[in-house]
């Protein structure tokens, strides 16, 4: 192994050095007295510390920086509540696929004062939630146990990974000989050619061959690859939830959104397929459709093999990385004069009129197709949506066309309330020209809320945008679906334009109809951080849901 020689540090010290070795140059955080060694280590390095006014939070942005970037963002907590606190930030990047690091304190191991207060045993938590999990118990180790930690964070499928410092490894000093790793420069393996000569064989074969575009695929080489492959083929496409944007959904073969498992238009072009080429899908994002057996072929195109599971079990794998995979399917799998996509386009034009209707309606309290519709209007084409999770994530998924990849941040796979607006202060922080708007239900806003605090400290340009229904609006529908009675999901919010005020950002309330549109361009110009409350109807849930789709795609 080589690496640096450095001068003599303690363990705090090498562990920044370590960090910024790696390319680290921001570091989200709610410190703690057993972080104390570490934050002075900060204090003098090149890496900027994020106060967060909750840890939960902080890793949430960590998570969306790696997902954002494909580098691992790094948060910081002490040891005990600080530490559980990260617990969901962990599921989050770990179920999304996003590479983070997180760094928790620890009591000195070597001798104690304070018996067992504040102890748990953190790295046995984040054990299944985690790629990798250590505790530092020699200062001397710090340097290769970072490296180890951000190659499994990074590595296919990325995730999360754990470290904790303990205070006295904190203030331990380190041999002289102790050097830093540098980090590798190994690429992700290609496919075989034999896999991808029978993916190109069975898509010739195919009559009615279809493109699924899932959350692996998010990514600015994979895009374009995709966008050649679907140019050179005409094969017509759909996205999961996950998927939104990587092809411009403008696209005259885009077929829509599997926001819902079955029952919506576009799974009326899944049932018509008799092959679907799937696209960077990983079975922990809700499934978009369901495969039987003695069904549709699949084909799995993705950096790693498929998970088999009840309803997802492909007969062919093309595994390596997935751009170059689909640059080859591009190059030799052109048009096929066999295919026959009539009855995909079929369904396009009935998804397209179907999205159209109730775009401009006029009712207030607002119902859903009008917000997404008027956020569509005013977000330019590059402009960044932050969805938390709730019931207008199934409407802004079906109903907001995404233009580019990553301009839709939403996440399928923990499906974590809280995660909107910390999503979308990362974002903002990232890309400070374009327009950002996190997008937060009611009951998700209040869950981190306190972090408007933190994105007017920093100074960021950012719209959030709160669709108001005083409930849990999603388990509302649910419950109504499964035909119990209305109990025990109502609240009352806070005043939220004077909430907005009280950490000094802009507050405005939507009280019309024709106001919000207006209200959104003047916040997105303005600057600042701005919260836009709107009330919504949810009444349209299961009239579109439960009773329109099953009716029009019967008749399709």
């Amino acid at each position: 192994m080589t690496g640096t020689g450095i001068r003599h540090l303690n363990g705090a010290e090498i562990f920044v050095r370590a960090l910024e070795n790696e390319g680290v140059q921001t570091i989200f955080a709610v410190p703690g007295e057993e972080n104390l060694a570490f934050l002075e280590a900060l204090r003098e390095s090149s890496i900027t510390l994020v106060l967060n006014r909750h840890e939960q939070a902080a890793g949430f942005m960590a998570a969306t920086y790696g997902r954002l970037t494909g580098r691992v963002g790094v948060c910081l907590s002490t040891l005990g509540p600080g530490a559980t606190n990260l617990v969901t930030a962990a599921a989050y990047a770990q179920l999304g696929a996003m590479p983070m690091m997180m760094i928790s304190g620890q009591k000195p191991i070597k001798s104690s004062k304070q018996g067992l207060f504040q102890i748990l045993d953190v790295v046995d938590l984040m054990r299944p939630l985690t790629k990798y999990t250590r505790q530092i118990s020699n200062a001397n180790t710090v340097p290769a146990k970072v490296r180890e930690a951000f190659r499994l964070a990074s590595e296919e499928r990325p995730g999360a990974v754990h470290l904790e410092l303990p205070e006295d490894i904190a203030a331990e000093m380190t041999a002289p000989d102790t050097h830093i790793f540098e980090p590798s420069d190994a690429r992700r393996p290609t496919a075989s050619t034999k896999s991808l000569e029978k993916a190109c064989e069975m898509i010739r074969s195919a009559r009615h061959p279809l493109i699924m575009i899932g959350a692996g695929a998010n990514r600015k080489r994979v895009s374009q690859a995709l966008i050649h492959l679907v140019n050179t083929s005409n094969i017509p496409f759909f996205t999961t939830q996950m998927g939104k944007g990587v092809v411009d959904e403008r696209h005259p073969r885009y077929l829509g959104n599997a926001a819902l498992s079955a029952g919506d238009f576009v799974h009326c072009a899944i049932d018509h397929a008799d092959l679907v080429i799937n696209v960077g899908h990983d079975v922990v994002e809700k499934p978009p459709f369901f495969m039987t057996p003695g069904g549709k072929q699949v084909i799995h195109v993705n950096f790693s093999g498929a998970d088999v599971d009840p309803v997802y079990f492909p007969q062919h794998e093309v595994v390596g990385d997935i751009a170059n995979s689909v640059e080859y399917l591009a190059e030799h799998c052109g048009p096929c004069g066999n295919h026959d996509f009539s009855r995909f386009m079929e369904v396009k034009a009935a998804v397209d009129e179907h999205l159209a209707a109730r775009r401009e309606d006029p009712r207030f309290p607002m119902i859903p197709q009008r917000i997404v519709h008027d956020v569509r209007q005013v977000m330019p084409e590059d402009g960044i949506i932050a969805l938390d999770n709730g019931m207008y994530k199934l409407w802004f998924a079906r109903n907001y066309p995404a233009y580019d990849n990553n301009t839709v941040l939403l996440d399928n796979a923990l499906a974590s309330m809280g995660a909107g607006l910390p999503s979308a202060m990362m974002a903002a922080m990232l890309y400070p020209r374009q327009k950002v708007m996190a997008i937060c239900g009611d009951g998700g806003f209040m869950m981190n809320s306190q972090e408007l605090e933190t994105a007017v400290r920093l100074g960021l340009n950012l719209v959030v945008l709160i669709i108001n229904d005083s409930a849990y609006g999603m388990i509302k529908w649910k419950q109504a679906q499964e035909g119990f009675t209305d109990f025990g999901l109502d609240y009352r919010n806070p005043d939220f334009v004077k909430y907005a005020e009280s950490y000094g950002a802009n507050g405005h309330r939507v009280t019309r109809t024709e106001d919000l549109r207006p209200t959104l361009e003047a916040a997105l110009g303005a600057g600042g951080v701005h919260l836009v409350d709107v009330p919504v109807d949810y009444s349209e849930n299961r009239r579109v849901f439960d009773e329109e789709l099953a009716e029009l795609t019967c008749n399709l």
